[in-house]
């Protein structure tokens, strides 16, 4: 271990190294530091306001798809991620993350096909670089990709 001393701002400042195992190196510093810190705004809150079924003719109606409208508070998104989930939103069954573009107000419409009637627990996280807020859900899938 290795310590050096020197002064800075009138305080005195101690460094010291040790090695580790895993072939790196820590660094302790204690003593008083000056920094700039930004505060920014991240996604304060988002809310699933409206499911809508997709309504599709039988031969068309592989899957069921849902329209999720979805507001935000805060920042705008750059991404949004939907894991769905088994009612007591425990089990995932898949999660789609999507890039998003939201200009002047957050509001938006996510599409997500359901496979098979049930009922899902539905998680919706919209993120950006600093910050995620997340809304759930429970819906019940209908065939025919209705929605109740």
């Amino acid at each position: 271990m290795a310590e050096a001393s020197s002064n800075s701002d009138s305080s005195t400042t101690v460094e010291s190294m040790e090695d580790n195992p895993d072939g790196g190196c820590h660094i302790y510093r204690n003593g008083y530091y000056r920094t700039g810190i930004s505060v920014v705004e991240g996604i304060l809150e988002v809310n699933i306001i409206q499911m809508m079924s997709i309504q599709m003719t039988e031969s068309q109606a592989e899957n069921s798809l849902v329209d999720f409208v979805v507001t935000c508070q805060g920042s705008l998104p750059t991404d949004v991620c939907t894991v769905v989930s088994d009612p007591t939103c425990q089990v995932s069954k898949s999660v789609v993350c999507d890039p998003i573009i939201v200009t002047d107000k957050c509001l938006l419409t996510i599409r997500r096909a359901f496979e098979e009637p049930g009922t899902y627990c539905i998680n919706i996280t919209l993120g950006d670089d600093t910050s995620q807020a997340l809304a759930s859900a429970l819906i019940s899938v209908n065939g025919g990709g209705e929605s109740t």
